[in-house]
């Protein structure tokens, strides 16, 4: 891995940082040689009695939860990715594959609140009388960040959901992306996280990056409140935190990186959507040792 990065997949102690990789995986080796560029057409069709075949979706606006879940079903399973490099075919067993794996990505009905929270939140940290609420930056550094550091630590491959957009609008969900994390570098507080794009060329995947600084906020003060009528008690005014900014490089049109958070993973069998015959999986990887 580049930058001092481990390809065995341990965490590595430094003395300028630390570092970890998922032991052999490179998105210019293990990720689908396509982008996640579908043409306008359902992402499928659900039969209903007197209606026939009702279209749900469209797979232009992208399947890159579907992509990253199968990329890291396909790595666990030991199986090499499908020599193709355009997108599979409406109704072929891949493209069902990657359907079926994009509905597990959304955790209906938790991961699409979570979505939809993280959405409508604000950037910067709100007072809530005496306690502050967050903002979605913070939310990921303080609360996300260690979770995604503990799978990378232990070899596992990650799942993000990457907050794109500001808006309470549910409509404008479909904006936010999805990204799957190998490896991370952390120096002092900057951390520098190594993830595959679904969107971005298999020529450029190996150097797609999310950013960002884990320094503890500094707080300033909200203005003091009016003085409390006689004989009332004072509340304390909260205080407000600069939001966390998120530099990166991935293909979302120059949409910026609000927040991110880790996705619920359960792996599924691969080979049947790739015509392969069925066998033993692959051991999921093991933690390295203390």
């Amino acid at each position: 891995m580049r930058d001092g990065t481990a390809r065995d997949g341990t965490e590595q102690e430094r003395s300028d940082g630390r570092s970890a990789a998922v032991p052999g995986f490179l998105p210019s080796a293990h990720a689908f040689g396509f982008t996640n560029s579908f043409p306008r057409q359902p992402v499928l069709r659900i039969p209903v009695a007197g209606l026939g075949a009702v279209p749900i979706g469209d797979a232009s606006r992208g399947l890159c939860g579907g992509m990253i879940y199968a990329v890291r079903d396909m790595f666990e399973f030991g199986v090499a990715p499908p020599e193709i490099t355009s997108p599979p075919a409406a109704g072929t067993p891949l493209y069902r594959y990657i359907v079926r794996r994009l509905f597990d990505s959304f955790d209906i009905p938790r991961g699409v609140y979570r979505y939809y929270r993280l959405t409508s939140a604000a950037d910067t940290d709100l007072p809530r009388g005496p306690l502050t609420r967050p903002g979605v930056g913070r939310i990921s550094v303080d609360r996300e960040w260690p979770r995604i550091r503990l799978d990378l630590d232990r070899g596992l491959l990650c799942p993000l959901g990457v907050i794109t957009v500001h808006s309470a609008d549910p409509l404008r969900l479909g904006l936010n992306h999805q990204v799957l994390a190998y490896a991370y570098e952390q120096r002092g507080n900057r951390v520098r996280l190594r993830v595959y794009d679904p969107n971005t060329p298999r020529a450029r995947s190996d150097d797609v990056t999310l950013s960002f600084d884990i320094t503890p906020p500094l707080e300033v003060p909200f203005p003091r409140p009016a003085a409390p009528p006689h004989g009332t008690t004072p509340t304390t005014s909260a205080a407000s935190a600069a939001p966390v900014t998120i530099e990166h490089t991935i293909s979302i049109g120059g949409r910026p990186v609000r927040a991110f958070f880790r996705s619920r993973y359960r792996r599924v069998d691969p080979r049947p959507a790739l015509s392969l015959p069925p066998g033993p999986a692959a051991a999921p990887p093991k933690p390295p040792p203390a």
